[in-house]
């Protein structure tokens, strides 16, 4: 048995571990850090290219950011909140490609346009009055709209091919929207650690127990899975971001902060196309409206990936339901997180969604026809064979008391932290991995307060994010100034990049047919 001393233990080697590994590692070099990784490779759950959306979410074009209220307006609070978060994530991303911590920003994010699309009367006026209520504003003052179908063919020419000239149809347009390969960026984020000092990977372990010492701060357990050792760290602060996997470990625990969490897992699915003659005809994430019934990570969009220098369509998700908290973990998962103290909610929860249990069934159900027929909606002229069904990650939504003690449903990410700082765990969904930095930061406020007051954190802090303790919500040239230095960083001012890459990616499938 093996037992080491760290200043911080992080649990999970995926978007936000990495990224608050690194930005402890820039305010504080000499911090002795562990990151524990279930698996044998580094972001292949929730996090992985094929796994995720790969959405930039900034609020452009994610109709589920922004309701409609009763009286017909407009809520655009939420929108607000997650497009200055994801500028926060594009301030940290440029600093550490302008540092040499990221490689060349094409490897984790190119542009796309973000684009949102509705058909029918009523979508239409509920997209014209979203456009009015957010393009006004500094942050979505680039935001186009159109009804125009000559206008749309030019926007989105797949969509609107062969589409009937009559429709009712609606869209808004940000071209500076973002395609995000959260697993390289994870990677290159662990690449970076690993060239620094006091720091070290810890692949293919299993926590077995956690338990607070007396003097502030945990011992950790673990378990080699491949050797069957055990293994024990000291550390003064623990993070749980693995994912789906967290609440267990927070459980484990047992801070008082965590009483009553539960987790309801909804898997996902992608239609997937890499045929060059459709892929070629489509530069956007294209998002619509959700279901009735659907929960709101499964609004539906037809969306350009850029995976490993590979351009393929992605549409979905389609929603389902398993008992797993992770694509890679046990049926036996949501059963055994079932205590005491969550028992009340969860049933809570379960009485009062069965809009959302059937919702679920029914997507499981589907055949791949009517899959298809429902991508049709975005791509009329969609055809079976042309598009594969793909997997994609599990995603936890956090249950959790309401005011009156019974359970509510959230779809949004929480960080839940001890009293006295020495632990904290991020539990939920989207927007998930666009703002960890936002989070990661709130962490550091929280669980790192002394160290954050110092001059000398103060100084780093404000060097990775320009925009540090202001309100990008408030301030019109700090938001203008900022985003854009972190476009032209980051290659997100110009479609030109993705374009040459698609047209690279057609060449080469030319060659190897030739070659064939």
């Amino acid at each position: 048995m093996t037992t080491k001393s760290v200043d911080v233990l992080l649990v999970g080697a995926g978007a936000m571990s990495t990224t608050l590994g690194v930005m402890l590692k820039q305010l504080d070099p000499s911090l002795k850090i562990s990151m524990v990784e279930r698996l044998d490779h580094v972001a292949h759950e929730s996090t992985d290219g094929m796994n995720n959306a790969g959405t930039g979410h900034a609020a452009y074009c994610e109709l589920n950011y922004t309701p409609q209220m009763q009286d017909g307006s407009i809520n655009a609070t939420k929108a607000f909140a997650i497009n200055a978060s994801f500028e926060v994530s594009l301030q940290f991303w440029s600093y550490l490609v302008e540092q040499g911590a990221l490689p060349e920003p094409t490897q984790f994010i190119n542009p796309v346009p973000h684009q949102s699309f509705v058909w029918g009367e009523s979508n239409v006026e509920f997209l014209r009055k979203r456009f009015e209520t957010l393009s006004v504003t500094p942050q979505f003052a680039d935001m186009e709209y159109s009804e125009d179908h000559d206008t749309l063919k030019e926007w989105m020419p797949l969509v609107m091919e062969n589409r009937d000239p009559n429709e009712k149809v609606a869209a808004t347009r940000v071209r500076y929207g973002s395609d995000v390969n959260f697993g390289s960026l994870a990677r290159n984020m662990v690449n970076f650690l690993d060239s620094q000092d006091d720091f070290e990977l810890l692949l293919s372990r299993t926590v077995k127990d956690l338990k607070k010492n007396s003097d502030k701060g945990w011992t950790v357990t673990l378990k080699n899975d491949q050797t069957g050792e055990k293994e024990v760290y000291n550390s003064r602060f623990v993070f749980l971001g693995a994912g789906g996997g967290a609440l267990p470990l927070l459980q484990k625990s047992d801070i008082p902060e965590g009483e009553g969490y539960g987790g309801f897992p909804v898997s996902g699915q992608w239609l997937v196309c890499k045929k060059p003659e459709i892929v070629q005809k489509h530069l956007a994430k294209v998002y619509g409206t959700a279901p009735i019934g659907a929960p709101p990570m499964s609004v539906p969009h037809l969306d350009t990936r850029v995976i490993n220098g590979e351009q393929a369509l992605l549409f979905g998700p389609f929603a389902g339901f398993t008992t797993k908290f992770l694509k890679k973990g046990s049926i036996f998962d949501m059963p055994k997180s079932i205590n005491l103290g969550n028992l009340a909610p969860m049933l809570s929860v379960g009485m009062n969604n069965m809009d959302l249990t059937k919702y679920l069934i029914s997507e499981v159900m589907q055949s791949h026809s009517a899959r298809v027929d429902a991508l049709r909606n975005f791509f009329p002229d969609a055809k079976d064979e042309d598009w594969e069904l793909s997997f994609a990650g599990q995603r936890v939504q956090i249950i959790k008391k309401d005011e009156n003690g019974k359970g509510k449903l959230e779809f949004g990410t929480e960080v839940i932290s001890s009293e006295d700082g020495s632990l904290a765990a991020l539990l939920g969904a989207s927007p998930g991995a666009s703002t960890a930095v936002a989070t990661m930061i709130s962490i550091v406020e929280k669980c790192f307060a002394e160290e954050l007051a110092s001059p000398e954190w103060q100084d780093k802090i404000h060097a990775m994010i320009p925009s540090y303790g202001q309100d990008l919500t408030q301030d019109a040239e700090l938001l203008n100034r900022v985003r854009s230095h972190n476009l032209k960083v980051l290659g997100l001012d110009t479609v030109k990049k993705i374009q040459a890459q698609a047209e690279t990616n057609s060449l080469q499938d030319q060659d190897t047919d030739t070659a064939a």
